[in-house]
């Protein structure tokens, strides 16, 4: 089996911190070393996926969008049928605690994990669980790293297709991510940092961790969201640019009208907004970030500073 390739640029790579080997895991309430923190082999999130998760990214004291986050988590939640067994003050209090047990004011990430918690048997019918979830908190030190923001990032279009809502709803923040991970896997084969993906009728969709906008003039053009990830970053740039005057489509377009694009980005609550140069080995416009994309990036510094 061939190794998978290492790149230098990714949309979920972030700036090496040492202060990341002594962080405290909390775990079911508790907390642990980077290194003692465990759960079960019978545990239904790492049996088969079963649970939903949030990424949310602490800036200036302040969690952004936790609101947001929460929604979509408890929604996730409720749509599996998952007890959480926590009500949102009760998780937000865990968050900041497990913040401030690190010493993270800002410049920090937490990944908020709940699974349907250790089950008898590792099958996939939930009623063999035990009865009470699992609830994980990671929290890092973590800033994007800064070259995905100078040079950009480069895509592949993925034969992998995002899915329909009647075969797996996206709009499930799910851990289950196997497709995503094989579409990735084929961008990084190919030299690229993240997969473009398109929707099952062959409109452009989402990529396999974030979402996809391009510029087409001053426009700011987006997928319908028919067939692409619940996005709080995407959410937010559509309404701060639209708010500031500018037109956005959201609406079905071809990858020909994409390599007819001045500019294209990325959207995700770790890097924000972040350029994308190439797609499928051809520059996106002059093959460097563009001044509508940094446009929207200063909109949403102001928006996550504010």
């Amino acid at each position: 089996m061939n190794a998978i390739t290492a790149s230098n640029t990714s949309s979920q790579g972030y700036v090496a911190d040492n202060r990341n080997d002594d962080v405290l895991i909390y775990v079911n309430g508790e907390f642990f070393k980077r290194d003692e923190a465990k759960v079960s082999v019978f545990d239904a999130g790492f049996v088969l996926g079963d649970g939903v998760w949030e990424g949310v990214r602490l800036v200036n004291g302040k969690i952004v969008a936790l609101d947001e986050h929460l929604e979509r988590l408890y929604e996730g939640a409720k749509s599996i049928q998952l007890d959480i067994g926590m009500d949102r003050e009760e998780l937000t209090a865990a968050l900041k605690l497990t913040f401030e047990k690190n010493a993270m004011t800002d410049g920090a990430h937490a990944r908020l994990m709940v699974t349907r918690g250790k089950k008898k048997t590792p099958n996939q019918d939930p009623r063999f669980a035990l009865g009470q979830a699992t609830i994980i908190i990671v929290a890092e030190f973590k800033i994007p790293k800064p070259e995905s923001k100078t040079k950009g990032l480069s895509l592949m279009t993925s034969t992998i297709r995002c899915s329909t809502p009647d075969v797996f709803d996206l709009r499930l923040n799910s851990h289950s991510r196997l497709n995503f991970i094989h579409a990735l896997i084929q961008a990084i084969n190919l030299g690229a940092d993240e997969a473009l993906m398109l929707d099952p009728y062959g409109f452009v969709a989402s990529c396999n961790s974030t979402n996809f906008f391009i510029v087409r003039g001053e426009e700011l053009w987006t997928s319908t969201g028919r067939f692409n990830f619940n996005g709080i970053t995407r959410k937010k740039v559509i309404k701060l640019y639209a708010d500031a005057g500018y037109i956005v489509r959201q609406q079905d377009f071809t990858m020909a009208e994409v390599y007819g694009a001045s500019e294209a980005f990325v959207t995700g609550t770790l890097g924000g907004i972040t350029p994308v140069t190439r797609i499928d080995g051809r520059d996106v416009g002059n093959g460097k970030p563009g001044p509508v994309t940094q446009r929207i990036a200063d909109l949403y510094a102001a928006y996550i500073s504010g």
